[in-house]
């Protein structure tokens, strides 16, 4: 090899080498400014825990989430999981719920279980356990927060005449039947919900949606986990926190059955089955209910007038119910999807 040569080798061995140090220098800076984003999110997330949501915040987050606009994607199919996956995780603690025990009396029971039974069945009959649990969680922690209803069939059910908060409800999915086993298994899993046991993967979660749709609503709200192929958020700053979830459940004063929606006119007649196991709930129960009520008992004509509070807010208001109304300051109050109601006056 003459010395000319042996030099250009050399040269070009040199120009190879600095080349994979810049390409692993560039590798590690993007992982860097990856990582910093990240950290900088989960210290943000961290930092805004305690941060009280305004009443003007919560509608907005509320209408973000509910009707139509709950319906809106920025994608779906293999382009939408891209996007789940660069949305990261939030920092902060993730805080078990508290057990729910239900109360009440028989007729409670029963149509609590059903409602969520189908909420466990329709929306994660065939996922992990964990997943169907999961749903199940976020039903209770639905139903303690002020921005849902306060029984358990007022949240599987909650929907504004078009949109409906669960799928299974408008879809037509409860007119067809289900698979037993599957089903059955979502009722154990619904009983054991409501004799106290908590998920605790999903801490706080009100929402989730598949990892195939990316919903315009996800990243105003904080990512806690994923399970299968559903992923788990929680309201953010102190509206998601232990603390705010101060709702006290009310009982199920409507029959499950006169809050399902119509069948679908497209939907062939064969498919129609009842998805109990145990037969439909017609108790016979009548209820005084306004006509804007969707499970909480909200009677306009008594003077109530409706407020969602921040957490920060959530025991003040129920003291002053209680002191208006000469009970205990337990005492639980009237609830309706759009949040805790306070008295204005009789």
């Amino acid at each position: 090899m003459t010395a000319l040569a042996h030099k250009l080798q050399l040269t070009i061995a040199g120009r190879r080498t600095e080349a994979a140090i810049a390409a692993g220098i560039a590798l590690v800076v993007t992982a860097l400014i990856a990582f910093g984003l990240i950290y900088a999110r989960g210290r943000a997330d961290a930092a805004t825990l305690t941060v009280p949501i305004s009443p003007t915040k919560a509608a907005q987050l509320i209408d973000a989430t509910t009707g139509d606009k709950a319906a809106q994607f920025q994608a779906i199919g293999d382009q939408a999981k891209l996007i789940n996956a660069a949305l990261p995780f939030a920092g902060g603690a993730l805080h078990s719920a508290q057990p729910f025990e239900i109360s009440g009396g028989d007729v409670d029971h029963r149509r609590a279980l059903l409602c969520l039974t189908q909420a466990v069945y329709y929306e994660a009959g065939f996922e992990p356990v964990e997943g169907r649990r999961a749903v199940a969680q976020v039903v209770l922690n639905r139903m303690r927060h002020p921005a849902f209803p306060k029984s358990v069939c007022g949240v599987v059910y909650q929907n504004n005449g078009r949109i409906c908060q669960f799928t299974f409800v408008c879809d037509g999915s409860l007119y067809r039947a289900p698979a037993r086993d599957a089903w059955l298994r979502a009722q154990e899993i619904a009983r054991e919900a409501l004799d106290g046991f908590v998920e605790t993967r999903v801490g706080e979660a009100t929402h989730y949606h598949a990892d195939y749709v990316a919903p315009r609503w996800a990243p105003l709200l904080a990512k806690v986990a994923q399970i299968g192929q559903h992923i788990f958020y929680r309201w953010p700053g102190a509206w998601g926190q232990p603390a705010a979830f101060s709702g006290r459940y009310l009982g199920e004063p409507r029959d499950p059955l006169s809050m399902r929606p119509a069948k679908p006119i497209d939907q062939p007649l064969a498919t129609i089955a009842v998805a109990q196991s145990n037969g439909p709930i017609t108790d016979g129960t009548v209820i005084q209910r306004a006509p804007n009520d969707v499970g909480g008992l909200l009677d306009t004509t008594k003077g109530w007038t409706l407020h969602i509070p921040g957490p920060d807010e959530s025991s003040t208001a129920t003291r002053a119910i209680a002191s208006q109304e000469g009970h205990p300051a337990a005492a639980p109050k009237v609830a309706t999807a759009g949040g805790v109601i306070e008295v204005a006056g009789r």
